[in-house]
């Protein structure tokens, strides 16, 4: 389970009094969105509204006066024309009603699509500003997935439902007015015969969600199944690997699970809709009860007895409006507290605007006793490091899997930050300095590339974004060049306009190699000072491997460039290599040095080493004999 839920849960288990004060909270985060982007729009349908109101009290005040004229003494036709007038007022009163709320609809309309668009945007654009860090935490990325998702729907429907609210609430209170300009002992009563309707709206309300959070988890575990069946990636190795019927397997489980917690909760809230329709009913006719007995006792004359009855029927209708959307707004404020709760959470994780600028081509980058913990993590990845390096070296960071070596990049970088020890560019502590000046001094080749599925021209130009309509073209060409990207190009239908991607048509997919030569391409066009290549030619050939290695040797010249690499052999010009294990360096130096101390770095090469040696070996031996 998200860490996130379990205040969720507190509130879904809570009395119904705490789960309602949901509802002002979500109504605040609502109306401040609204309040934004469009005041006047908002201003204007409460206006209408009111008058809406007004116009509800008169159409049942003239009601009264109409079955009061109808019934009183004197001929039939003498008592119609009587009643013509409080007729006609209750045609305009109820025909102004129409119109009022059909221009309060209207007002509504025009504001729901700005209000969702500016929530969409403000989300994006604090998502996009949390420390790359957070994307580490599994909370994190399912109250994203949550928030983003159903709170943005739920802000869209919660402001439907507020306008309806607002409608109904108006309607209500001029329904209860004109109750009590009839006989103020019927109020009491007609509130009596919705409270449980109330009740068991809201109490439903809170099973459906408290049934949403149990089955958080099992719902995340449905969608990676679903995905892991229908996803274009894992198709070959689910076929290859004959795992279709294993996924499916958990896949049925899961759908089994929620099946079986959506039934059961389906039958408790019918339950509970029961016993506040059985309970309504017996409310109700105590509202009519209370009713005979102000006629029984003559509180109340026979002729408005008709007016009484119609009063209180218009007041339930606008009640059981009122309390039907409050439950809708109820359940609704639930998914916009996820949204809310997104916001928050990404301003927290969002690191403070720092005025300090870090150098723009440090002479020395140096850390200090640097440990770094992942998230949820108990062991460090990091453990007091010390490091050293100077402009335009060739740094190699080699050591086995899990050893910390992206870890360590990032932390030079500036993506992660470190949980003791400093981070020193000259100097200038990177904590103090803000990340667009650090980002802006850097240049990264990903271990994991990202496929943009963009034209062919624009994934290379992406390193620098603010030459995507053109500019640079010797730089361009010259990454193009070093990373062997042309000959991708000549392949390609459109040349430099394909898109990259086969969710367009005419669109092209890219092998991984291929992938690989664009994200090289991507990073030398950044032509920053400092490059990171994390395992830049894992997909590559021999052939261009070696022309990729060769291209970052011929860009020392004045650049910093922090190698990570499994392939040793490819690492024996680098000015310094480090040696991780474990999260520790354990050796450092030059090939030759690290080759003489006969340690670890030695071991891992000869391992390397070992069967291309036999390879040429083997010719010699066969020779002599």
């Amino acid at each position: 389970m998200p860490p996130w839920t379990r205040i969720d849960r507190e509130v879904a288990g809570s009395s119904l009094w705490a789960g309602l004060a949901a509802i002002p909270a979500a109504a605040r985060v609502i109306l401040a969105i609204v309040w934004r982007v469009a005041p006047r729009t908002m201003i204007l349908a409460v206006l209408l509204n009111l008058v809406g109101g007004l116009a509800t009290v008169s159409g049942i005040v003239a009601g009264a006066r109409v079955i009061d004229e109808l019934i009183t003494g004197g001929p039939t036709a003498d008592r119609v024309v009587a009643a013509l007038s409080a007729i006609a007022l209750v045609a305009v009163s109820y025909s102004l009603r129409a119109l009022l709320d059909a221009a309060a609809a209207a007002a509504l309309g025009a504001t729901i699509p700005r209000v969702r668009e500016a929530a969409q945007v403000e989300l994006h654009e604090l998502v996009s500003q949390v420390r790359l860090i957070a994307f580490e935490d599994a909370g994190f990325g399912e109250l994203v997935e949550q928030g983003s998702g159903a709170g943005i729907r739920a802000i869209e429907a919660s402001l439907r439902h507020a306008g309806a609210l607002l409608s109904a609430s108006v309607q209500v209170l001029a329904a209860l007015v004109a109750v009590m300009s009839l006989n103020p002992w019927l109020v009491p009563v007609t509130l009596l015969a919705m409270l449980p309707a109330a009740w068991a709206a809201a109490k439903a309300a809170r099973l459906g969600y408290a049934s949403f959070l149990r089955m958080v988890a099992t719902q995340r575990r449905q969608a990676i199944a679903g995905r892991l069946l229908t996803g274009r990636d894992t198709a070959a190795e689910l076929r290859a690997f004959t795992l279709a019927e294993t996924v499916l397997a958990d896949y049925r489980t899961a759908s089994a699970a929620l099946a079986a917690e959506s039934t059961t909760t389906e039958l408790r809230t019918t339950a509970v809709h029961l016993m506040g329709r059985a309970l309504t009913g017996i409310g109700t006719g105590a509202a009519y009860a209370a009713l005979g007995l102000l006629l029984y006792t003559g509180q109340m004359p026979l002729a408005l007895a008709g007016a009484a009855v119609l009063a209180m029927r218009t007041s339930s209708a606008a009640l059981s409006a009122g309390v039907h959307t409050v439950n809708q707004f109820y359940e609704s404020s639930f998914y916009v507290a996820l949204y809310e709760k997104l916001r928050l959470e990404c301003r927290t994780r969002t690191r403070p605007t720092r005025p300090c600028r870090a150098p723009a081509n440090p002479e020395r980058i140096r850390l200090a006793k640097v440990t770094f913990t992942y998230p949820g993590q108990v062991r460090p990845a990091l453990h007091d490091i010390d490091l050293e390096i100077r402009r335009g070296q060739v740094v190699a960071l080699v050591g086995e899997n899990g050893s910390g070596k992206t870890t360590l990049a990032k932390l030079v970088t500036g993506l992660y930050a470190p949980d003791s020890g400093t981070i020193h560019w000259d100097g200038a502590d990177l904590s103090e300095c803000s990340e667009e000046s650090v980002a802006a001094a850097v240049a990264v080749v990903a271990q994991q590339l990202a496929r943009w599925p963009v034209k062919a021209a624009a994934a290379v130009r992406l390193g620098r974004a603010g030459h995507l309509a053109g500019g640079g073209e010797a730089v361009f060409t010259s990454a193009v060049e070093i990373a062997g990207v042309r000959p991708v190009i000549e392949r390609l239908p459109a040349g430099w306009d394909t898109v990259l991607s086969r969710e367009f048509e005419h669109g092209r997919d890219l092998s991984g190699g291929e992938w690989q030569r664009f994200g090289i391409a991507r990073a030398l066009f950044r032509d920053s000072p400092i490059l990171v290549a994390d395992e830049p030619s894992a997909a590559l050939d021999a052939r261009a491997e070696a022309g990729v290695y060769e291209a970052f040797r011929a860009l020392r010249d004045g650049r910093t460039c922090l190698l990570i690499t499994h392939r040793l052999a490819n690492v024996r010009q680098a000015d310094q290599i480090i040696v991780l294990h474990q999260g520790k360096i354990v050796e450092r130096g030059t090939h030759e040095e690290l080759m003489s101390l006969r340690g670890r770095y030695h071991d891992l090469y000869d391992l390397q080493s070992a069967p291309y040696a036999e390879h040429h070996v083997e010719p010699v031996v066969r020779g002599a004999s």
